[in-house]
């Protein structure tokens, strides 16, 4: 396991600060019960920051045909819609939200070459509400392969205030390695073919990789 790149200067200046105030803690604090208490918050504190940021390796189960999970999460959203930005007809929308404690960082769910890329700034709704799909932050990705082609959004949720995402049109992509992060809780929106079979359901958990979000 790996830290993510994008991740070194905020956990370097969040550690920094975590250990300073771990130091005026025990030295400044005379009650000792409560100096060690607040120094054994702020070192855990840096921990989970430390650990947030971890980008596992995995194994992908996707391919040019099977679309695997970007991230770790639960499945909250299985339906068909319009995707209105890029390809413009019915799909079937596969929505994965992510809370604190699973994996952000993000992962190519196939392998294929990038077709479309944009970056829409905007609000930070709770990720799970349907709503977030437009009008929260996020990045569109479509994905194009000799098998079909896909749309997954990066979107960031009400304490996710950066998304990091590595595409870039004509970029060709393989399945299971990073592309990219959303920082704390957040959610991935994927389109698929109407006639794709979809692996999952409501309230499945899936890990990043290796979980079959559906076949095309």
């Amino acid at each position: 396991m790996k830290i993510d790149k994008n991740s070194y200067a905020e956990i370097i200046i969040i550690s920094l600060v975590a250990t300073i105030l771990i130091v005026l803690s025990i030295l400044f604090i005379p009650l000792k019960a409560l100096s060690y208490t607040l120094a054994a918050i702020f070192f855990v504190l840096m921990s989970f920051i430390i650990y947030f940021h971890r980008v596992p390796k995995r194994e992908s189960v996707g391919t040019e045909e099977v679309v695997a999970a970007v991230a770790d999460g639960k499945i909250v959203i299985v339906e068909k819609v319009f995707e209105k930005e890029y390809l413009k007809k019915d799909c079937m929308q596969v929505s994965i939200y992510m809370d604190f404690f699973d994996v952000h960082a993000n992962y190519w769910p196939m392998t294929a070459e990038v077709s479309y890329y944009k970056y829409h700034p905007g609000n930070y709704h709770f990720a799970y509400l349907p709503k977030a799909s437009e009008l929260n932050e996020h990045s569109t990705t479509a994905l194009k392969s000799p098998k079909g082609e896909i749309v997954f959004k990066q979107i960031a949720g009400t304490f996710a205030r950066r998304i990091v995402c590595y595409s870039e049109e004509g970029l060709k992509v393989q399945a299971g390695e990073q592309c990219g992060i959303i920082k704390f809780g957040s959610r991935i929106d994927y389109y698929l073919p109407l006639d794709a079979d979809i692996k999952v359901k409501l309230g499945d958990y899936t890990r990043a990789c290796e979980t079959v979000i559906a076949v095309l």
